[in-house]
């Protein structure tokens, strides 16, 4: 049983995380896969007398690993969304944990979107009383519009009651 009062009850609730197409299990294989191509190429430019090639095909390998460990960090950042008839809350967690929540009155909130002819949906935002929260930033253009419909829905129907 929920101690919730019928008006605090989400209408919507989303989570929103970012889209990454490779898993671990991706990650291991395409390094393995650079690793075997780069160590054949350094050993034969060892073999021809060119050995600072084998250290630079290192560096370029660490640099590989760092881009991607820097974008499997980014991709722990979320957004957490919810309506009901008294708030819109948005919750941003970043990549390092820390978070920021803002709390708007659904009455007073404008749902803002930004359209390209062919793009689609380019930016969403939240505003009320000077305040500017741009939500979604990181989803592709699908899950924009459908996120967008969604929310546009909820936020008329806290309005309507």
């Amino acid at each position: 049983m929920s101690n919730l009062k019928p008006a605090d009850e989400p209408i919507f609730s989303a989570l929103l995380l970012p889209h990454r197409s490779m898993g671990r299990t991706g990650f291991i294989v395409v390094m393995g896969i650079i690793g075997f191509v780069w160590l054949v190429a350094g050993l034969f430019f060892l073999s021809v007398g060119a050995w600072p090639v084998l250290g630079f095909f290192g560096l370029d390998m660490l640099a590989v690993y760092i881009a991607f460990k820097m974008n499997y960090r980014a991709a722990r950042a979320r957004e957490e969304v919810s309506v009901s008839r008294l708030a819109v809350d948005i919750v941003k967690i970043a990549p390092s944990g820390r978070s920021e929540v803002h709390r708007f009155n659904p009455f007073w909130a404008r749902f803002r979107v930004a359209r390209h002819d062919e793009i689609g949906i380019t930016g969403m935002a939240v505003e009320a009383g000077g305040q500017i929260v741009p939500i979604g930033a990181f989803l592709n253009p699908d899950d924009r519009e459908s996120f967008a419909t969604a929310f546009g829905r909820a936020l008329s129907a806290a309005r309507a009651g």
